[in-house]
This record gives structure tokens, sequence and C-alpha cells, in this order.
């Protein structure tokens, strides 16, 4: 294993963070500044075309938060000039602010003090192979070899895929009682196959991802075949007869009921904002025994994984659904401190441009003691759902809607062979997990996707779970 290094230029330009700092300091209750250099590269290597480009989360930049009678100010800016004439534009972008809100008699949320613990923390990820230590060349004829084999797998494969993206990542975070820095890599990785029988166009995929380097590569060598059987499968499949069934979810499946069901709606700057029907169920009931979730950097090792957040708070692990009890949600450090809670690490920015809101990291549920065997065997007629499309969830009412690549049929606790696609699921939050009673051991995770909040801001998440046995409402 080889430690992922920490940013040249977060080094060069930390003692002029200081510097600026300190010339703030006197004029305001708090200031603290985050840096964040983000670099990468992603490959998609298809039979028609290959695009290089970089990820959407690559920055150079920082922002400076300053407190002053209650009120927030931040302040961005891309390179690092002389500390004295930023400290002069930070000064003056604040007053105009200020000036502006009370000409527009504007009412904002009062700022409670900040007050801060001592950290001094230095962390650097380790991984297998890094980004440097493969070549585009190599990385590319690795990618293509996937591609090539799954086109040639069968004459009705139009296209195959293979996606990679690696990011490095390295962030700084400065205050008059903290100095933190961390750097990290992570990757994503895709085989989609495209198939066509007469007018019937279907695709299916498969997702790789890890807190680590390219060694994912190895992985991904290994399930094309996989990826375009699991296609074909899908040609002249019919819908879903709406209805009422026993489903058992696949560990990505589970994983998009836990983002959606009870993702944004236990965001605790909803609570502030009074947008989250979760702001009246803490400590009561909203699922079966069964079910249990965690959130948090710290809750497993993937691409959402890290050592704090974007406002200096240190990563955590919350449990967010203790045997059904709604226990708690996460919060970014503003909304904790609006509501005297203590923050849990999820205060999140899509850039030093943009605010930080109180974002998922890795959301799951936790594992059972039941097999897959005994799942299916448990059902007379129902379905087992693979595949994610997309979901979204109605936080002030707890509706949820998943739209999923496809379901296979049980009949009499067996697999039929009879694929349906795709499959819309609906429902209401606490009846589809109070209706969960069955849960596999292992827990697996999927952190290839991103979550997008306020004004379409994203952010890398990752989601997962063991199979659940529940039931559910589908079209």
């Amino acid at each position: 294993m080889k430690k992922v290094p920490y940013s040249a230029y977060l080094q060069e330009i930390e003692p002029k963070l200081k510097q600026l700092l300190e010339l703030l300091e006197p004029e305001y209750g708090f200031v603290s500044v985050l840096s964040a250099d983000t670099t990468g590269a992603a490959y998609r290597i298809g039979q028609k075309n290959k695009v290089i480009m970089e990820p959407m989360t690559c920055e150079r930049g920082s922002v400076v938060r300053t407190v002053r009678n209650k009120r927030i100010h931040e302040y961005s800016f891309s390179s690092m000039e002389d500390p004295k004439d930023a400290a002069e534009k930070i000064r003056e972008a604040a007053e105009r602010e200020d000036q502006l809100l009370d000409a527009e008699n504007i009412e904002d949320y009062p700022t409670p003090d900040i007050q801060e613990e001592e950290c001094r923390l230095s962390v650097e990820k380790e991984a297998e192979i890094l980004p440097e230590d493969l070549s585009a060349e190599e990385i590319i004829s690795r990618l293509k070899k996937i591609s090539d084999e799954g086109a040639a797998e069968d004459p009705r494969i139009l296209e195959c895929v293979a996606y990679l993206s690696s990011t490095h990542v390295s962030k700084l975070y400065l205050s008059a009682r903290k100095t933190m820095r961390q750097s990290y890599l992570f990757t994503e990785g895709m085989i989609m196959a495209v198939a066509r029988e007469n007018e019937d166009v279907r695709s299916d995929y498969s997702v790789y991802s890890d807190l680590g380097g390219l060694e994912l590569l190895d992985e991904m060598n290994h399930n094309v075949h996989t990826v375009v059987q699991n296609t074909l499968q899908l040609l002249g499949a019919p819908r879903v007869e709406p209805g009422e069934y026993d489903i058992i979810t696949t560990p990505g499946v589970s994983g998009l009921i836990a983002h959606e069901a009870f993702g944004h709606g236990v965001e605790m700057d909803m609570f502030v904002k009074n947008r989250a029907l979760g702001a009246h169920y803490i400590n009561k009931r909203v699922g079966s025994g069964m079910v249990t979730m965690h959130e948090g950097a710290l809750a497993a090792q993937d691409t959402a994984s890290f050592a704090f957040d974007d406002e200096g708070t240190p990563a955590g692990n919350v449990t967010e659904i203790d045997r059904g009890i709604l226990k708690s949600g996460v919060s970014d450090l503003l909304s904790a401190l609006r509501l005297g809670t203590v923050p849990t690490g999820n205060g999140r920015r899509e850039s030093c441009e943009r605010k930080a809101y109180a974002r998922m990291t890795n959301t799951l549920f936790t594992g059972g003691t039941d097999t897959l065997e005994d799942m299916i065997a448990s059902i007379r007629h129902g379905y087992l759902l693979e595949g994610m499309e997309s979901g979204m969830e109605d936080p002030k009412n707890w509706g949820i809607q998943c739209i999923l690549v496809k379901g296979r049929e049980i009949r009499d606790g067996k697999l039929t062979g009879k694929v349906v696609s795709p499959v819309i699921m609906t429902g209401y939050v606490p009846d589809l997990l109070g209706s969960i009673s069955m849960a596999t051991p292992d827990v697996y995770t999927d952190g290839c996707g991103f979550c997008g909040k306020g004004h379409k801001e994203w952010v890398k998440v990752s989601e997962g779970g063991p199979y659940l046995k529940a039931r559910g409402r589908l079209g």
C-alpha cells in the first residue's frame, strides 16, 4: 500500500492562509478557511468513441467564513493572493452584504457563537495503485479490452462501454483552534452494455467503487460477461403488472431506499426550516425491528468517506434508525448550533464556491441473519429487484419513488427466470420500512452516485445494505 500524497499547493499557501486569519480575527468573533486541491481523470472507452475528461469534483480554491453580530459571511477565491489584499476584499464584501440585508429588511437565521475545540489532524489515506503508477495509454488499453470482450460476446450487443474515474482529494481547514489536513483517493468504475433485438433496445450496467486506487480495474476485468448476459435478458422483458408484492431488494436497491427514504428527510438543515416530517418522529417508530440504519463518512469505506467535513467537523458514524426507532438526523455545523445539537460531520460543499449544507455521505442498512435462499423460499409470488435508475423522496410527506432496472419473478419460493423491466416502486416510507422482515448478514455499498441539493449542487455519496425482504408497491 502507498500513501496518497498531500497537495504541495496547499502546503505552499498554508502560511499565507494563516496570516490572512490573523489579520481578520481581531475584527470577527469567528474566522475559518477551507482550501481544496482536487485533481483527477476519467476515461470512457466504448466501441464508437473514446472520451478522456476531468471528474466534475475537480477544483482548486478556498472559502473564508466570518461571523460577526450573529451574521455569517463567506468569501471564496481560486488563487491565493497577498493576505492583506485578501483581508480587505473580505471586509468590503461582508460590509456590502450587511448593507443589502439591512436595506431590504431581510430576516436571516441568527448564527450562534461558534466554539471549536482544539484539533490538530493530518491524514493521508492509502491505495495500492496510484493514478501516476499507470499511464493513460495503459488505462485506455485495459478499458478497451473490457469493451471489446463485451461487444464480441453476442451479435445483439450494440455497444459495451467501460468507464474509470479516479479523484485525488486534498483539503486543509484552518481556524484559531484547528489545523486539519487530509488527502485521499477514490475510484469509480462502470461497465455498461446496450443490446438490440428487432426494435427492442435495452441496456444494463454494473458499478464498482472504492476508497482506493486503480486496483479497481482488476475487479472490473472479471464481470463483463455477467453484464452482457443481464442486458440480453432484458430484451423483450414486459412491464410488471401493477400491484403490491413481496419483494427482495439487492444491496444496491437497499441502498437506494436508505438514501431516499431517510436520507434527505433527516438532513437537519431541513429541521431548521420545518421542511422535514422526520423532525417530529425522533425517538418514535418508523420501521420494523429489523431496520437499523447508519450514516456518516466513517460508516463505510467508499467514495464518500473522509476524515473531516467542509466545516472542520471530524467525520462521524450516526445511527439514524435503531431497530425501527428514529434516533437522529445528520447535520452541518450551523443547523446543529441552531437546533442545540452536536454537529455530525455532514457539512459538505459542492465546491469552495458553494455553501455548505447538511449532506449525506455513506448511508446504509445494517445486516441480519437470514440467507437469500430462505428469503426466496418464503415468497409465494413476488420479485427480486435489481439495478438503480433513479429515486426521489418528499421529506415533508414521506413519499418515495424508485425506478429500478428489473425485477426477477419469484413463484412458490423459486425464481422462474422471468424478468420484468423497468420497475417503479412507490410508497409511504414508514409502511415500506415497517414491512422489512428479513435481512442477509453481508452489507455492500455503491459509491458511484452523486446527490443533488439546493441549487442542484452535487456531492459524492455512497449507499448500501444487505439483501432485504419487504412488501412494496410496484408498477
